[in-house]
């Protein structure tokens, strides 16, 4: 008889489209800079033809992925799970291509939390747990849960803290 393994029910923080949305916008910022630059070098150099036609193509697929990414964010948001029991953690992701996992306690050698400045703003934290092939990440929690949930993973997978 197989046992069946529940669906992950856990969610991420509302707050993570914001911090996806500042993240990204800084991103598509950093990249329309990078591309007027390469239309102002085009234009003084006199570049072959073809190269403009490139730059313009560059343009578009940016201005596409800009437009494209409030829609995709919701998405990502709304299809992002996780759960945890005493023999596995369950991650649950992906509107188009869905990607369940489920990573054996046994197999997690370490379990870290990282927050950076936007992070730290809204007082999320990502947890990162170490298998030996892969790291898996849980991204947008906040602050209290990502500290209880290291601690029942590392529990769990009987990870000892490092002394520094």
């Amino acid at each position: 008889m197989i046992n069946e393994i529940p669906t992950p029910g856990q969610r991420l923080s509302k707050d993570c489209i914001k911090v996806w949305l500042i993240s990204e916008t800084t991103l598509n910022i950093i990249g329309l800079i990078m591309l007027g630059g390469l239309f102002y070098l085009n234009y003084h150099f006199s570049w072959r033809e073809w190269a403009g036609w490139v730059i313009v193509v560059l343009a578009i697929f940016i201005i596409i992925d800009i437009i494209s990414y409030p829609i995709r964010l919701q998405l990502r948001y709304k299809h992002w799970r996780f759960g945890m029991n005493k023999a596995f953690l369950q991650l649950k992701m992906g509107a188009v291509n869905e990607k369940h996992q489920l990573i054996p306690m046994a197999k997690i050698q370490s379990v870290s939390i990282h927050q950076g400045p936007v992070l730290r703003k809204y007082n999320l934290c990502t947890i990162k747990v170490n298998t030996i092939t892969t790291n898996h990440t849980i991204p947008a929690l906040p602050e209290t849960e990502a500290m209880e949930l290291r601690s029942q993973i590392a529990y769990y997978a009987n990870v000892q803290e490092m002394d520094e």
